[in-house]
């Protein structure tokens, strides 16, 4: 299942709701654990030596999707950070998230602002826990499986004949204040879904 230099996009990825618990984890590792690995990494089976990562950040209003979301006034200043990362033999990537964060809650931190920081060892998870916020739920639904757009399509480098996975994360802290917001775009011919629900005793 690994890729062949020069492909669009050929790797495939299993991802769990289990990783959740596995990043947050690891936000309170020391940084050199922090570096070895991450989330994209513990998906896909590869090292970081084999990844290539982009982000990019920019600040937008709420609309009122987003708004609802987090359950503040639309027009309110979010930061918003696309997030792309690719098997170096590749040139597709595995997804393409477009995270949220209310920038008057993290700009106690001006490092949480600048996208040169990234990679961030730790995730999200440890650039929260920076400004004293700690991730409590984190809900995921899958909000559309559909063909995608001429664009996606060339972005993911996906065929004509299948569809894109289009996910919303809504992470929460421990007062059950919204915290993170996150739409991500999974190509559906390469991208395992997986959801673990564990069960107390009776």
């Amino acid at each position: 299942m690994s890729g062949t230099r020069g492909t669009r996009g050929t790797r495939r990825v299993w991802r769990s709701n289990e990783r959740h618990q596995w990043e947050k984890d690891r936000a309170c590792r020391p940084l050199p654990v922090r570096e070895r690995t991450g989330v994209t990494e513990r998906d896909t089976g590869l090292d970081v030596d084999d990844l290539v990562f982009s982000a990019t950040y920019r600040e937008r209003a709420a609309d009122d999707d987003l708004a609802a979301a987090f359950g503040v006034p639309p027009g309110t200043p979010l930061l918003e950070r696309v997030y792309r990362t690719r098997y170096e033999r590749e040139d597709a990537p595995f997804d393409v998230s477009h995270s949220y964060l209310v920038r008057e809650h993290v700009a106690a931190n001006p490092a949480l602002l600048d996208e040169a920081n990234e990679p961030w060892p730790g995730g999200t998870s440890h650039q929260l826990r920076t400004v004293g916020i700690e991730v409590a739920r984190v809900v995921e639904r899958i909000t559309a499986a559909r063909p995608p757009t001429e664009g996606e399509a060339r972005m993911l480098g996906m065929g004509p004949d299948t569809a894109v996975i289009v996910l919303r994360k809504t992470c929460q802290d421990t007062t059950g204040r919204v915290v993170e917001v996150a739409d991500v775009l999974l190509p559906g011919d390469r991208t395992e879904l997986t959801f673990v629900t564990p069960l107390e005793s009776w």
